[in-house]
């Protein structure tokens, strides 16, 4: 298993967020996490990215025990094997496009050259080979997102989290950004675990997991 994720919990102040959640999801497979508003999926999802940290379970990504991790580590594991694609897409203003897509690798403290030749050949591949030097305010919502997914992909992570990725975009982008994660399962074998409450995302994905109440109340293949 790509991820998997072992009696985790979460509370907040009096309220459990989530109760014992189990998980398990494949390499190159796109899954979408659905589920009503509360149902905890971006607090699990948040806790899958170790972007938070469980009160008991564990996860293990590619075999890691990463909360086993210490702050640096962990640090260094989640810059290195976990993209992350959020509603807004969070690019820095002032900075080009490819400039954008080159910050996890300077985080990382890769090559200059070596950083700027793998966001290139990115943006390349997301059909952004002529926007790379507009300012995120000079994009359309979907170049902007798709520019996000390039950020995401920098240091080659072998997975893929997506929270509410399409939610501001208009029907042609968000289907364009829809398709994309399938080919980024295809041509890179990206894994790829989303939270939407988009139905038409959720019925094209390999699976779905319901959530509610804290709780995976179903897993299944919409096909």
């Amino acid at each position: 298993m790509m991820v998997r994720a072992e009696q985790i919990t979460k509370t907040y102040d009096s309220l459990q967020v989530l109760k014992g959640i189990n998980l398990n999801v494949r390499r190159s497979e796109v899954v979408t996490i659905a589920g009503a508003s509360g149902a905890g999926k971006t607090t699990l999802l948040q806790i899958l990215g170790t972007l938070g940290k469980p009160d008991a379970g564990q996860v293990y990504i590619d075999g890691t025990p990463v909360f086993d991790l210490h702050a640096r580590e962990l640090s260094h594991f989640r810059n290195s094997r976990i993209g992350f694609v959020f509603q807004f897409h969070h690019l820095l203003p002032e900075f080009t496009a490819l400039e954008n897509v080159c910050m996890p690798a300077f985080i990382a403290r890769k090559k200059h050259e070596q950083a700027t030749a793998r966001a290139k050949e990115l943006l390349d591949f997301l059909g952004l080979k002529d926007r790379m030097a507009h300012k995120p305010n000079e994009l359309s919502g979907g170049e902007q997102q798709r520019v996000a997914v390039a950020r995401a992909l920098m240091n080659e992570p072998p997975v893929l989290l997506a929270d509410e990725p399409s939610g501001n975009l208009d029907t042609k982008n968000k289907q364009e950004l829809h398709r994309l994660f399938f080919t980024l399962r295809d041509q890179l074998r990206q894994t790829v675990i989303i939270v939407t409450h988009d139905p038409e995302l959720a019925t094209m994905s390999d699976r779905v997991i319901t959530m509610s109440d804290g709780r995976v109340s179903d897993s299944e293949q919409p096909h």
